[in-house]
């Protein structure tokens, strides 16, 4: 586990590729978030409970455990209930997008498609949502 940052909000990278991991730590520190980030999914569901997060970016395709097997085990946890994911990826499927969704994901992000302004921008918007006490904003893809 790293840790960047301080303050605006806290979040949770779980992301294998360590380019991409630098990528989105540098953008979300830029704006004034704190970057937890983990290179698998067991290391991603215990930061989920050690670090209580705000929210959650997640790759699919990790070695071990994926993506969708970490959204699963976040929906079968009450205590991570609350704590929204954004499905970050390179996988650009329709059905592992509906999956995803299926599973509680607030968005399905493809990285190729979505430049990393774009990406903290629907950060952003979950952020405020959640902060407002509103309802998340719909769980579709962007673009």
């Amino acid at each position: 586990m790293i840790v960047y940052g301080s303050s605006m909000a806290k979040i949770l990278l779980i992301e294998d590729d360590a380019m991409f991991a630098r990528i989105y730590q540098k953008k979300f520190i830029k704006d004034g978030h704190k970057v937890v980030t983990a290179k698998d999914g067991h290391q991603g569901l215990a930061l989920m409970k050690d670090e209580q997060p705000d929210v959650v970016l997640l790759d699919i395709m990790m070695p071990e455990l994926s993506g969708l097997e970490v959204l699963e085990r976040i929906s079968a946890d009450p205590a991570k209930h609350g704590i929204p994911v954004i499905v970050l990826t390179n996988l650009d499927s329709e059905e592992e997008q509906e999956r995803a969704l299926e599973l509680g994901a607030v968005a399905y992000l493809v990285k190729t498609e979505h430049h990393p302004g774009l990406v903290a921008a629907k950060v952003q918007e979950i952020l405020a949502a959640t902060t407002r006490g509103k309802n998340l904003p719909s769980a579709v893809p962007l673009g």
